[in-house]
C-alpha cells in the first residue's frame, strides 16, 4: 500500500491546512506512515501562497480555521486557472446540511468528517489521485439550480465531482448511521440493567426496611419497658446504659428512615399537581413540635403559599427543612422559625429560615453532600442525609435549592421548584 502511494505522488506532494495542533500532528504523523510527500500549514493564507509556487497533488483542508475558512480556501484554488484542477478533500463534522451546499458551491472533491479513520483517508487519496485524470477527460461542466429550506443555490461543477462528493457524504452517513445503531443498542442494554438494578434496589429497601427496623422496635421497646417497670429493681447504672441503648436504637432507627428516603428520592417518579404549601408546612410542623413540647418556638409560616409539585415529596423537603430549624435552634431561648416566599427573577423563591447556630459559609459547598454533618453528633444528633435527600427532590421538581448562614445567627435555605 506505501508502495503504490509513493508511485502516485512521485513527483509531487500533498497539501495540508489544519490549525489544531493535535490534528496536525495527527495528520503529519498519517503522511510519514504512508510515506507521503506533505506540506502541512496552520492557516489557509500560507497553504495558498505554497500551492501557487509549487502545485500539490492533493489538498486536504480543515472547514473552520481562523482567518480564511476551508471553503473560501477551497473556492480559491478552484478559482485559480494554475490550481482548479487539484482535488481538494475538506474535512469536516458535517454538522450542518448546509455544509454539504457550501462544499459543492465551492468546488471541493470529496468530505471526511471528524474524527475520521486513517484507512479511510488513506482510500479516499487513492481514489481521488487514480481518478483525476479520469475525471478531466470526461470534463463536461454543468450547472445545478437548487432551493434548499428556502434558499436557491446554483452548483457550477462537474458531473463526477457532484457525484464522488455526495457519496462521499453518503459514506459519512452511512457510518454515523451504523455508529448510532451501535450506541442505541447500548443504551438500550445500560437501560435494561439500570431498570433491573432499580427493581434490586426497591426490593432491597423493603428489606431493609422490613427486616432491620423489626428488631430495632423490639430493643427500643423492651427498653422503654425495664425502664418503666420498677418491679424489675434496675440500678442507677443499669438505667443509664438502657437508656444509651434506647437512644442507640433510635439514631440507628433514623438512619435507616433516611437512607431509605434518599434512595427512593432518586426512584420515584414526580406527579406535579397545584398543593398548598402553607398547609402542609403547618401539618409538619405541628408534628415537629410534639417532639419537645417544652420548647418555646416562634413560628411564622406565611399564608397562600402555592406551587405545583408531587405532595409526598414536598412534604419531605418541609419535613426536613423545619426539621433542621427546629433542631438547630434549640440551644436558642427565643428560637424563631419561618417559611415565606420572595420573588427570584419573576419565580417564587421559597425559604426557610432560623435564628440557630448556623454554620460557616466555607464549609457550604459539604452541606448537600450525603453522610457530611456541618456539626458534632454531640452538638446536634443527625445522620447528614436529609439535605441531600430535599436536594434530590428539589432536583427532580427541576427547581434548585441553597443556604446562606451566619455562625450563630441561623440559617436560610431557599428552593425554586421549577416554572
Amino acid at each position: 500500500m506505501n508502495n503504490y502511494s509513493q508511485f502516485i505522488l512521485e513527483s509531487g506532494y500533498v497539501l495540508a491546512v489544519e490549525d489544531s495542533l493535535v490534528q496536525a500532528k495527527r495528520l503529519e504523523y498519517f503522511f510519514k506512515e504512508h510515506n507521503i510527500k506533505y506540506q502541512l500549514y496552520t492557516n489557509a493564507e500560507d497553504a495558498f501562497s505554497a500551492a501557487l509556487i509549487e502545485k500539490p497533488e492533493l489538498i486536504i483542508s480543515d472547514v473552520v480555521m481562523p482567518g480564511m475558512g476551508g471553503y473560501e480556501f477551497c473556492r480559491q484554488i478552484k478559482s485559480t486557472e494554475y490550481l482548479s484542477s487539484v482535488p481538494i478533500i475538506l474535512l469536516t463534522s458535517l454538522q450542518d446540511p448546509h455544509d454539504i451546499i457550501k462544499g459543492l458551491q465551492a468546488g471541493a472533491d470529496n468530505f471526511i468528517t471528524k474524527p475520521y479513520d486513517e484507512k479511510y483517508l488513506f482510500s479516499r487519496i487513492q481514489y481521488l489521485l487514480i481518478n483525476r485524470d479520469i475525471r478531466f477527460a470526461a470534463n463536461a461542466e454543468m450547472v445545478i439550480e437548487l432551493v434548499f429550506r428556502g434558499n436557491k443555490y446554483q452548483i457550477n461543477s462537474e458531473k463526477r465531482q457532484i457525484l464522488d462528493l455526495l457519496l462521499s457524504v453518503y459514506e459519512a452517513a452511512i457510518q454515523r448511521n451504523d455508529e448510532l445503531t451501535a450506541i442505541k443498542a447500548q443504551l438500550e442494554k445500560a437501560n435494561e440493567n439500570l431498570k433491573q438494578a432499580n427493581q434490586d434496589l426497591e426490593a432491597f429497601s423493603r428489606t431493609v426496611s422490613h427486616d432491620l427496623k423489626s428488631p430495632l422496635n423490639g430493643i427500643i421497646g423492651f427498653s422503654d419497658l425495664l425502664l418503666a417497670d420498677n418491679a424489675y429493681n434496675i440500678n442507677e447504672d443499669s438505667k443509664q446504659f438502657l437508656e444509651i441503648i434506647k437512644d442507640s436504637a433510635w439514631s440507628m432507627s433514623n438512619l435507616i428512615q433516611d437512607l431509605l428516603q434518599f434512595s427512593q428520592s432518586g426512584l420515584v417518579e414526580i406527579e406535579q399537581e397545584p398543593v398548598d404549601l402553607t398547609q402542609i408546612a403547618m401539618q409538619v410542623m405541628q408534628k415537629i413540635l410534639q417532639r419537645d413540647l417544652s420548647r418555646k418556638v416562634k413560628v411564622e409560616i406565611a399564608q397562600n403559599l402555592h406551587a405545583k409539585a408531587d405532595p409526598k415529596m414536598i412534604q419531605v423537603v418541609l419535613d426536613n427543612l423545619l426539621g433542621n430549624a427546629f433542631k438547630y435552634s434549640g440551644l436558642k431561648a427565643d428560637a424563631e422559625i419561618t417559611f415565606g416566599k420572595k420573588d427570584y427573577y419573576g419565580q417564587d423563591l421559597f425559604y426557610v429560615h432560623d435564628n440557630g447556630a448556623g454554620f460557616d459559609m466555607n464549609l457550604a459547598h459539604k452541606l448537600f453532600l450525603p453522610f457530611q454533618r456541618l456539626h458534632a453528633a454531640n452538638e446536634f444528633k443527625g445522620t447528614g442525609v436529609g439535605l441531600s435527600t430535599v436536594q434530590r427532590i428539589i432536583e427532580k421538581h427541576g427547581g434548585q435549592i441553597w443556604a446562606e448562614s451566619e455562625v450563630g445567627k441561623g440559617a436560610t435555605f431557599f428552593f425554586t421548584l421549577g416554572l
